[in-house]
């Protein structure tokens, strides 16, 4: 078939496919004269396109001085330390006070990159969830970082706390993603269109009441590791939204119960820790891999289960 006009624009150019396809939508793109319609449209050989990109507007976000700590960082990215509790981009709810409020402070360079709300940032980590977060410094890095991402080259492992024992040392979860037909602020993979998730998990820990695993994350979809794991029966401890909060204890008996209800206790939030980004810097050199240290609400979670709390 031909080749997409999305496609071969973010293959030439330093831009996203994603921002192409805003760029198509908003008429910016023509083809031959005429204004493409569709991102899927195909491009005929000798055709000439011409992208209009508007002038990069400032952003409208007001930085703030909100500390973060930077894990790694050269001329073109940096990766970050986000703390559990910060929401990465603003919405409705959330206008203030977000992580790429932050990032607008700590590197002023970063604003405008990859969209106006961007803020240089490739991806994203749920609220609850802690560690390493990939920013890049210009719309040229921005691009590069998430065709790795598209062509899932960078290697993300998780640290996660999970209820109960899942059986076996190692295993994987494949099973598509996408919005719950019963409550559209989940996830699930009951869904009627659902997009590819791959989640590898590995014991690293067994305790009495629950373990705690590596993943190693093939795909990013929303809520991803926290579904695949309860929907196989074993919530991250502390993800009340999909069955890890303290009802969950109750699903112990005997001693196992009392043990549960403390686990319960020590749990701050989702148990949920982004923990190695490994990726090729797009300013070229070897590939880099980055590690973010274990928070301390997690090595006290980790405390309390070893029993010695």
């Amino acid at each position: 078939g031909a080749l997409r006009v999305d496609r071969g624009l973010a293959e030439r150019l330093p831009l996203s496919r994603s921002r192409v396809q805003g760029l198509i939508e908003d008429g910016r793109v023509e083809m031959d004269g005429a204004v493409v319609e569709r991102a899927s449209a195909g491009v005929a050989a000798g055709a000439v396109v011409v992208v209009r990109v508007p002038p990069k507007r400032a952003s409208t976000l007001t930085p703030e001085a909100i500390p973060l700590d930077v894990l790694w960082e050269d001329a073109r990215c940096l990766v970050i330390d986000k703390p559990a509790g910060l929401v990465v981009h603003p919405a409705p709810g959330h206008l203030t006070g977000t992580l790429v409020h932050a990032l607008l402070h700590l590197r002023p360079e970063v604003s405008g990159v990859g969209g106006e709300r961007k803020a240089g940032l490739v991806h994203r980590l749920d609220k609850d969830t802690s560690g390493c977060l990939l920013v890049a410094k210009d719309d040229a890095a921005h691009a590069a970082l998430s065709a790795q991402f598209a062509e899932r080259a960078v290697k993300k492992l998780y640290r996660a706390w999970t209820w109960g024992h899942l059986g076996a040392r190692s295993g994987v979860v494949d099973a598509a993603i996408g919005r719950s037909l019963r409550d559209r602020q989940r996830m699930s993979t009951r869904t009627r269109r659902g997009r590819s998730a791959v989640t590898r998990w590995r014991v690293i820990e067994s305790y009495d009441v629950a373990e705690e695993l590596e993943i190693d994350l093939e795909t990013g979809r929303t809520h991803q590791i926290r579904v695949h794991l309860s929907e196989a029966g074993h919530p991250v401890i502390g993800d009340a939204r999909y069955g890890g909060g303290p009802a969950r204890a109750r699903g112990f008996h005997g001693p196992q119960e009392a043990r549960a209800r403390r686990v319960a206790g020590a749990a701050p939030r989702q148990a949920l820790h982004a923990r190695a980004l490994t990726f090729d810097p797009p300013g070229g050199g070897a590939r880099v891999e980055v590690v973010s240290p274990l928070p301390a609400d997690l090595e006290r979670l980790r405390t309390v289960l070893a029993g010695e709390a």
